[in-house]
């Protein structure tokens, strides 16, 4: 194991699987203790057993992430384990509004917004105080390119990651009189159970995502804690967009 992040704890939503998956056990096998936090407690459960039989700390805990009273249960929890949260990934997100926009009911869009925004937002909101107290820390939230470069059909998720790139930015300016660092990460495409499942059943989906990127191939789950790692660790970067995507938006 490294040190990297030796002792930091890091709650990571939407961490039981896919990238949110690499980056928990990522950010175990660099030291810190982590908090695994998803809607499945089994789900959770797996990952903290694979981090504690490589010798690494962890918390598993169920939380959704678009129900603002499972986040203050996650916060108690987080503190009456560890005491302190100094690297937040907002990780967690759905996309279950894709179409045209006037196909979309109205429990889709709330659905999207509580999910991928207000979540986000309430979580970050509520552990900043209290980071700000033992000397600040990191929020990392987790858009995408879609937020950069918005595709037809799939308007709610855009809609809801470009708001949070903008909560971002706000709370950057907010947070940094506690020493709190923002930044949001806008990945291109990366392996992941969602991605490989649609690549599955959907012809030419992943033949698509590989030409439309000027590195013609899919990233492997992994490769997320490079720019993931900058943003938790380089301690004069804030209120930025970080753009891992293969050089998908450069070519468009």
């Amino acid at each position: 194991m490294g040190d990297r992040f030796k002792d930091k704890v890091v709650v990571v939503t939407g961490g039981s699987r896919g990238l949110g998956r690499a980056m928990s056990l990522g950010f175990a096998a660099e030291g810190a203790r982590v908090v695994v936090s998803s809607r499945k407690q089994a789900s959770c459960d797996e990952v903290v057993a694979s981090i504690e039989s490589a010798g690494g700390e962890a918390l598993a805990f169920a939380a959704h992430t678009g129900r603002m009273e499972d986040l203050d249960a996650l916060i108690e929890a987080v503190y009456a384990r560890f005491g302190r949260v100094d690297i937040l990934l907002n990780n967690a997100g759905t996309n279950i509004a894709l179409g045209a926009l006037s196909d979309i009911e109205p429990a889709a869009f709330d659905k999207m917004v509580d999910v991928n925004l207000k979540g986000p937002w309430y979580l970050a909101s509520r552990l900043a105080p209290r980071m700000g107290e033992h000397g600040g820390g990191c929020v990392i939230n987790v858009i995408s390119v879609a937020a950069l470069s918005t595709p037809a059909y799939s308007g709610m998720y855009a809609a809801t990651k470009a708001g949070l790139k903008a909560l971002t930015e706000v709370m950057a300016q907010e947070w940094a009189p506690l020493n709190i660092r923002v930044n949001a990460l806008a990945p291109g495409s990366y392996h992941s159970d969602l991605t490989d499942g649609a690549i599955d059943v959907i012809p030419g989906y992943g033949e698509g995502m590989v030409n439309a990127a000027l590195i013609p191939r899919i990233a492997d789950t992994e490769e997320i804690l490079n720019p993931v790692f900058y943003l938790a660790s380089e301690s004069y970067t804030t209120g930025i967009t970080l753009v891992a995507d293969g050089g998908l938006m450069a070519k468009r």
